[in-house]
């Protein structure tokens, strides 16, 4: 079997480096708010280049911090337009309801699978105040013509960098390049945590400051609230797996480029669109989807050859339940994407024997 994703690999990889680390944490007898969140995020934020980094529970509250924090220094209201792309993870649209603020879903590029820049002024009114980009599959999502877009129109640049560490746009990392990006180290992702962890990075002290406070329940010092806030930390178990996992974060990167490179190159059969990246660089693989119209089909077929697959994701935002209101919106794009998209297993501990077993089975198929 092929697994999607093999983490008792990934970690063992590490394995001793994690034990000694954890161990680390439980003799000190101090579990929140320590020395493994203050040197997780001093060494994140070098790695991203960014003067600011604050430790979170998740990916999703990073996002809602990030917004929050926003409407808390006085550089959004509630109720202003956040463009977004259609084509995202339920988490980027929530955090942006959750704030009160007005997702404007935007089509994506179905040559690369990011949001359309061409499309994206056609939806600013008066009201729209930010552009959150999303670095989807842990492929760069930025743009000179995205650049261009937020400087022109005064727009916020947020980024949605759960997919993403490590990627570059040119010279700088993504998660560097707007106000303020969201992380997440869910376990499975290319830098991932042993349970649910996040992070923001941002350049904007003031941000910064806020976004820490609202973790904390509001307050910047005991018992004295100035927000009502959250619980949302990075919990010390967490920062000290991931300082761990962090030196190695660009080298398992590269092997996953090794397996893309393959699946790149390999893949020939005429039903199957392979979204490629010019520059590989701009790309560190935490997905690795490919397009058909035989989606369902092909799925079985490789499940039935001992290869598991995943699809991201099946239903769009905006078709969901909870999002009836959007429903209507015409999306055509967006909705052929997500019933065609289906996600190949790659990740730093798969071989490229597997890779070329995956490849003969579709080409195959």
């Amino acid at each position: 079997m092929i697994k999607f994703l093999d983490l008792q690999k990934v970690n063992a990889a590490h394995g001793e480096e994690i034990k000694s680390a954890v161990n680390r944490v439980v003799r000190s007898g101090w579990y929140l708010h320590g020395a493994e969140n203050e040197g997780f995020e001093r060494e994140y934020a070098d790695y991203i280049g960014t003067s600011h980094t604050i430790g979170v529970a998740s990916g999703l509250d990073a996002l809602i911090l990030i917004l929050r924090g926003l409407i808390e220094i006085g550089r959004l209201q509630r109720g202003d337009e956040v463009l977004v792309p259609a084509n995202t993870f339920f988490a980027t649209v929530l955090a942006i309801t959750e704030n009160g603020l007005v997702p404007k879903l935007v089509e994506p590029d179905p040559s690369t699978l990011q949001i359309d820049g061409s499309r994206i002024e056609e939806q600013i009114t008066p009201r729209t105040k930010a552009l959150m980009i999303v670095h989807l599959y842990g492929r760069c999502a930025m743009t000179q013509e995205i650049e261009r877009i937020c400087r022109e129109h005064d727009l916020l640049l947020i980024e949605d960098n759960a997919q993403a560490h490590g990627c570059l746009y040119g010279s700088r990392r993504t998660g560097s390049l707007g106000v303020a990006a969201a992380h997440s180290f869910y376990p499975g992702k290319n830098l991932g945590a042993l349970g649910d962890a996040g992070a923001v990075t941002t350049d904007d002290a003031e941000l910064a400051a806020a976004i820490r406070m609202l973790g904390d329940y509001g307050s910047s010092e005991k018992y004295v609230y100035k927000y009502t806030g959250r619980n949302s930390r990075l919990d010390e178990l967490q920062a000290a797996v991931l300082r761990v996992k962090l030196r190695y974060l660009d080298a398992d990167n590269d092997l996953r480029r090794r397996v893309a490179r393959i699946y790149c190159n390999e893949i020939s059969h005429p039903d199957i669109t392979v979204p490629r990246t010019p520059d590989m660089r701009n790309n560190v693989y935490h997905l690795f989807p490919i397009l058909t119209e035989r989606r369902d089909e092909l799925q079985q077929y490789l499940k039935e050859n001992g290869v598991e697959t995943l699809i991201h994701y099946p239903i769009p935002p905006h078709r969901q339940e909870c999002y009836r209101d959007l429903a209507t919106l015409p999306l055509p794009v967006t909705e052929r994407l997500h019933a065609r998209e289906l996600s190949l297993p790659i990740s730093p501990v798969m071989g490229e024997e597997e890779a070329r077993r995956v490849v003969a089975l579709i080409n195959a198929f």
